[in-house]
């Protein structure tokens, strides 16, 4: 109880701030025109796993995906990560991927390099998902994956990422469906996963 009370309300009040930082400050989604007009589909993009090597995203071609962007020392870190497993150990022989993409780019929870980031999640959570390259979500760096999905769903205040663990969910056709918010635990997503995946 203690623990909660310290670090996740110090993680709600870091997404407090950043929702009222985007709001504010956050390009419109006419930033993203780029990545719209070019790419169809998650499947257009290649990234870095975290080894350093180019994995095309068509290698999940027909499965049913959920893109997170993690990070270690965040809050909501523990139950994140607990419930991703549940997730992909129930439904990853069913045509079920996360894909998880770590950040450092709120309150510096993700400050490790590559190589830490991911002992700690295979030691600490026996994750067996594919964590990629740490990347950026938002601003001029940020990876044109994260300003393509950015633009086909937008958040509440502004289509900037706003905390670590926001999630996007995509379909079998690699086009992005729903989008939630942090403070969305996985669990309450399954059911969405389930539909899609029992779709034809």
């Amino acid at each position: 109880m203690h623990l909660w009370k310290f670090s996740n309300w110090i993680s709600l009040f870091f997404l407090g701030f950043a929702l009222f930082f985007y709001y504010f400050t956050y390009p419109s989604p006419s930033s993203y025109q780029m990545a719209e007009e070019t790419s169809k589909s998650i499947y257009d993009f290649t990234v870095k796993d975290i080894r350093g090597n180019d994995v095309s995203l068509s290698e999940y071609s027909g499965k049913v995906l959920l893109l997170v962007n993690v990070a270690s020392k965040c809050g909501f870190t523990q139950s994140n990560y607990e419930q991703l497993n549940v997730l992909y150990e129930k439904y990853k022989t069913k045509g079920f991927e996360i894909l998880a993409f770590p950040c450092n780019q709120f309150g510096g929870q993700e400050p490790e390099n590559n190589e830490k980031i991911q002992e700690f999640v295979c030691t600490r959570f026996k994750a067996e998902f594919p964590v990629f390259d740490k990347i950026e979500v938002n601003g001029k760096n940020a990876a044109p994956l994260y300003k393509f999905l950015k633009s086909q769903k937008g958040g509440i205040f502004g289509d900037g990422i706003k905390w670590n663990f926001t999630k996007f969910l995509v379909n079998k056709e690699g086009k992005v469906v729903e989008r939630y918010a942090p403070i969305t635990s996985p669990l309450k997503i399954e059911k969405d996963i389930q539909n899609l995946l029992e779709s034809s």
